[in-house]
C-alpha cells in the first residue's frame, strides 16, 4: 500500500536530523599539535574527539548503505572475473582501490556534515543551469547503468533459484523497490538495520563458498604483492573503474544528513566527521573482505595460466575442463560442477542480496540526485515511478532483448556499463575536490590543507588515467570492441571526446586557474627573489607574509559560477545594500572593473549580509 501524500515524511530525501545524537561533555577529547584556537567554542572544533562507542553507534547507519554499491553485481562480476582470469595476483589491486574509495567516500561524508547539502544540490547552486543540467544528466547516466547490472543480477539470481526467465525476474526487481517506501515509513534506523541483514547475507554466503575450497592462504598473501602480467593489465583496471562508483558520492553526501548535527557548534561538526569516517572504514572493510572471499574461490576453482594468456578461465563442461568465459550468468553452473548445486544456490542468495541491496540503495542516489539537481517536489511514490522507469526500462529490455543463447552476451554488456560509470567518475570527483576544497564553502575549520589537496588531485587525475586508459583499451581497440572500422564512427567518437573534455573544463577551470596562478607565483619568486610574485596592479590586494598572500589568491578563484544561483544571490544582497560584493567572491576581471565603495562599519547590517553572502 503506498503511503499517502500528505505523510510527513512524503519527501524521502528529507532524512535530514531524523537520527539524534547523545550529547557528550566536549572537554573529553584529546588536543591535536594544530595549536590553540582564538575562542573556546573553536578550540573545541579543533579537537580530536575521545573515542565513545555510545556515539559511534549512534553515527552506525549510512557508511553500510553506502559500502553496499562496493557489493553490487557489477563488483561481483569484476571479483570473479579477476579471481578466474587472474587467479591471486590483482588482491593489492582491490586493496588500494578501496582504499582510494574511502578516502573519497570520507571527503563525501564531511562535505554533507559541514554544509548540510549534500553534492548534488551544491552543484545546482555553484555551476551555471547549464552545467549543473550537464552533471544531473551524467550522474543519471551513471545511476541507469549501474541499475541495469543491478537489476540483471538480480534476474539471474533467481534464474538460478527458482528457474524463472531473466525478464520475470528483472519485474520482481522492479516490484521489489516499493518495499523501500514500507521501510522508510518505519525510520532510517529501520531501513539501514535490514541493509545490514543484507550485507550478512552475502558475507555468510561468500564465506562459505571461500571455506569450502579452501584457497591458500600463501597464495592470497602473495596477491598483495605489486604484480600485474600482461594478460592482467586490462582486468586490473577494471577492477579500479568498478569499485569506484560515481552515484555512490553522491549518495554519501546525503545519507550522512539523517544525524542531528548541530553545525553551530565546530566541536560536534568535527565530531560527527570523525565517527562518519571510522564508520566508513569498517563498512568497506567488511566489503573488502567479502570481495576478497569472491576472488579467492574463482581463484582456486577456476584459473589457469595457460588459459589466462588467452583471456579466459578454466572451466568444466560435461566433466571436459576447457578455456572459457566466465561470468554472472554462467557462475553458477560453473560452481555446481565445481562443487555442487548446493554451492550454486549458496552463490544465488548471496547475488541475489547483493542486486536487491543496490537496487535500493540506487533509488536513494536516483532521489537525491533528481531534488537536488532538478530541485523536483514529488509525492515519494510518484518520484519512485518515475526515477525507476529510468534505470528500470532499460534494464527490463535488455532482459527482455538479450539472447538467451549467447550467455556471453551478459558479460559483454557489463563490460560496456562499466565503461559508461567510469567515463561518469570524474563528474562526481570533481565538483568533489573543489567544493571540499573551498574555503568559501567548506569554512577555514574543515577545508582541505594544502598538501592534502594536493594529494586529492594527484590520486583522482590518477583515478581519471586509469578510466581513460580502460575506455581506450575497450572502445578503440576494434577486435575487441566491435565497432566498424568507418571513418564517420571515429568522427563522431572524436566530438563526442571533444565535448566530454569540455565539459570536464568547465567544471574545473576554476581550479585549474588557481594552479597556474600558484605556478606562475612560485616561478616569480624563484625567478626574482621573495618579494616577487604579484604584480603592481594587486600589490594593494595582497597582504604581507606568503600565506597571507596564498590566501588572497586563493580567495580570488574561490567563487561561485557567474550566473549560478549562489551568484545570483550575492548580486541581489549587494543591491539591497547599495554595495559590491566583497572582490574575492567576483571573477577576476570584474574586480578590476567595479569601484572600491566606501569602508563599512563592522558592526553595521550591510557588513554582516554581505559577508554572510560572501560566505
Amino acid at each position: 500500500m503506498l503511503p499517502p501524500e500528505d505523510l510527513a515524511y512524503d519527501d524521502l530525501t528529507r532524512v535530514a536530523g531524523e537520527v539524534e545524537i547523545p550529547d557528550i561533555d566536549d572537554d573529553r577529547t584529546l588536543p591535536l599539535v594544530e595549536g590553540d584556537a582564538a575562542s573556546e567554542d573553536e578550540a573545541a572544533g579543533s579537537r580530536r574527539p575521545r573515542f565513545s562507542w555510545r556515539l559511534l553507534w549512534a553515527y552506525t547507519g549510512p557508511g553500510w548503505l553506502m559500502s553496499i554499491a562496493y557489493l553490487d553485481p557489477g563488483n561481483l562480476e569484476s571479483d570473479l572475473q579477476a579471481g578466474a582470469y587472474t587467479g591471486y595476483q590483482l588482491m593489492w589491486v582491490l586493496f588500494w582501490s578501496t582504499a582510494l574509495g574511502l578516502v573519497l567516500q570520507v571527503l563525501a561524508a564531511r562535505l554533507g556534515v559541514v554544509t548540510g547539502k549534500h553534492l548534488a544540490q551544491l552543484c545546482r547552486e555553484q555551476y551555471r543551469p547549464f552545467v549543473s543540467r550537464a552533471l544531473w544528466l551524467m550522474a543519471e547516466l551513471a545511476i541507469i547503468g549501474s541499475d541495469i547490472q543491478e537489476v540483471i543480477g538480480s534476474a539471474i539470481a533467481f534464474k538460478i533459484l527458482f528457474g524463472l526467465p531473466l525478464w520475470a525476474g528483472a519485474l520482481i526487481t522492479a516490484a521489489d523497490t516499493f518495499t523501500f517506501l514500507g521501510l522508510h515509513a518505519f525510520g532510517v534506523r529501520k531501513l539501514e538495520a535490514f541493509f545490514a541483514v543484507l550485507i550478512g547475507t552475502m558475507a555468510v554466503c561468500f564465506f562459505v563458498e571461500a571455506a569450502t575450497v579452501r584457497p591458500p592462504i600463501a597464495d592470497i598473501g602473495k596477491g598483495f604483492l605489486p604484480e600485474v602480467s600482461d594478460y592482467a593489465v586490462v582486468q586490473a583496471v577494471s577492477i579500479v573503474g568498478a569499485v569506484i562508483m560515481p552515484h555512490n558520492i553522491f549518495l554519501h553526501s546525503a545519507l550522512v544528513q539523517s544525524r542531528a548535527v548541530d553545525r553551530t557548534r565546530p566541536s560536534k561538526v568535527r565530531e560527527a566527521n570523525f565517527y562518519f569516517a571510522i564508520e566508513a572504514a569498517i563498512a568497506l572493510g567488511v566489503s573488502f573482505f567479502i570481495n576478497l572471499a569472491v576472488v579467492s574461490v574463482f581463484a582456486k576453482g577456476f584459473f589457469s595460466h595457460d588459459c589466462a594468456e588467452q583471456g579466459m578461465a578454466q572451466v568444466t563442461r560435461n566433466g571436459v575442463k576447457e578455456c572459457g568465459h566466465i561470468g554472472l550468468q554462467e557462475a553458477g553452473d560453473a560452481l555446481t560442477e565445481l562443487l555442487g548445486k548446493s554451492a550454486s544456490y549458496i552463490w544465488a542468495v548471496g547475488l541475489l542480496a547483493a542486486g536487491q541491496s543496490s537496487t535500493m540503495t540506487g533509488t536513494f542516489a536516483g532521489q537525491f540526485v533528481m531534488e537536488g539537481f532538478l530541485t523536483l517536489r514529488l509525492a515519494a511514490w510518484k518520484r519512485v515511478i518515475f526515477t525507476r522507469a529510468l534505470a528500470l526500462l532499460p534494464a527490463l529490455l535488455v532482459a527482455l532483448l538479450a539472447p538467451s543463447q549467447d550467455s556471453h552476451a551478459g558479460d559483454t554488456l557489463d563490460e560496456y556499463l562499466n565503461i559508461l560509470q567510469s567515463m561518469q567518475l570524474p563528474f562526481a570527483l570533481l565538483p568533489l575536490l573543489h567544493f571540499t576544497s573551498s574555503r568559501r564553502v567548506m569554512g577555514a575549520a574543515f577545508v582541505n590543507g594544502r598538501k592534502m589537496r594536493w594529494f586529492l588531485w594527484a590520486v583522482v587525475v590518477g583515478i581519471l588515467g586509469i578510466n581513460l586508459y580502460l575506455v581506450s583499451s575497450e572502445i578503440f581497440d576494434v577486435s575487441q570492441s566491435g565497432l566498424p572500422g568507418k571513418w564517420w564512427m571515429y568522427l563522431i567518437l572524436s566530438v563526442l571526446l571533444f565535448a566530454y573534455a569540455a565539459l570536464i573544463y568547465i567544471v574545473v577551470h576554476n581550479d585549474v586557474k588557481y594552479a597556474v596562478a600558484l605556478a606562475r607565483r612560485a616561478w616569480n619568486r624563484r625567478k626574482n627573489g621573495p618579494g616577487a610574485g604579484h604584480g603592481a596592479e594587486g600589490s594593494a590586494l595582497v597582504p604581507e607574509g606568503e600565506a597571507e598572500e596564498e590566501l588572497t589568491l586563493e580567495e580570488a578563484f574561490d567563487q561561485p559560477e557567474e550566473g549560478s544561483p549562489a551568484w545570483n544571490e550575492l548580486q541581489r544582497i549587494a543591491k539591497q545594500s547599495h554595495y559590491d560584493p566583497p572582490a574575492a567572491a567576483m571573477p577576476q576581471h570584474h574586480q578590476l572593473q567595479q569601484p572600491s565603495p566606501d569602508p563599512l562599519d563592522e558592526d553595521s547590517g550591510e557588513y554582516a549580509a554581505l559577508q554572510h553572502a560572501a560566505q
